[in-house]
């Protein structure tokens, strides 16, 4: 294993109100997962929200006028999303079968 891809682990620790702990373990035994495990998805996926509200996104004048002009315009049909939403949802198809 190299150095750019060696893991480090670290320990996190924190003192929780049973409340806390209570509705935590409902939710990651609703998701199968163990309490460490939801956790940190919960916290790696809030942080990654933090991240992503504080980065700027930059582009040139002309940039920002075509992405202005794209969404300004009239909207553009997609054949993919048409076809979508013109099959039936699964469960419309089990209740015609019956």
């Amino acid at each position: 294993m190299s150095a750019l891809t060696k893991r480090k682990y670290y320990p996190l620790s924190r003192r929780l109100p049973e409340i806390d702990i209570a509705i935590i373990d409902r939710a990651a035994d609703l998701r199968g997962r163990s309490r460490t495990d939801f956790v940190r998805d919960a916290a790696v996926r809030a942080a990654e929200e933090v991240v992503m509200e504080a980065n700027l996104i930059r582009m040139s004048p002309g940039g920002f006028e075509t992405f202005t002009n794209a969404i300004a315009g009239p909207a553009v049909p997609v054949p993919e999303m048409i076809a979508s939403l013109r099959r039936q949802a699964p469960w419309q198809k089990d209740a015609a079968k019956r």
